[in-house]
């Protein structure tokens, strides 16, 4: 009987300690979903104060962007890749080159934040070959201050839209 009551708190044991570790692995997946630094499965909104975050959506060979006018400030461009092979996104412009630091599988994304000041800026996909099928666009940084995207300057959609 000692045995068999052994045998029972070993069972116990054994599935206390699976629930244990299914809690923990569940945890750890909860964390953020693939790529490394700076991808997210759903991103901030304002991922750093008084900035304002901008959606650009890649698909193959066109960069849609949620804001059409941009005024000198902070930024938070959230790049997501809504096609179905791997995209990134660079900012050029006024002395500024920001790059992603990965390419984005389908389905990820990731943020890239940048101050802009006035003046025309190129964003595009630095991924061989897709700058040059489209996966481009011109902005206009017009005067002001902060990270209101309202009024101020212009987008020229590259050749892509």
């Amino acid at each position: 009987m000692a045995g068999r009551l052994k045998s029972n708190w070993s069972g116990a044991a054994a599935g206390a300690c699976a629930v244990a570790l299914a809690a923990a692995l569940s945890a750890c997946g909860n964390s953020g979903s693939g790529g490394g630094a700076g991808a997210t499965s759903s991103p901030p909104q304002n991922a750093k104060a008084g900035s304002t975050t901008v959606t650009v959506q890649l698909t193959e060979y066109h960069l849609a962007l949620s804001s059409k006018t941009f005024k000198a400030g902070d930024y938070t461009f959230v790049a997501k890749n809504a096609g179905h092979i791997v995209h990134s996104l660079e900012i050029e412009g006024q002395g500024t080159e920001m790059r992603l630091p990965h390419g984005l599988q389908p389905g990820q994304s990731a943020q890239l934040k940048v101050m802009l000041k006035k003046g025309s800026y190129e964003l595009y996909c630095p991924v061989d070959g897709h700058k040059d099928m489209g996966m481009k666009a011109e902005i206009t940084v017009g005067g002001g201050s902060g990270g209101s995207s309202g009024g101020g300057g212009s987008s020229t959609p590259g050749s892509g839209y």
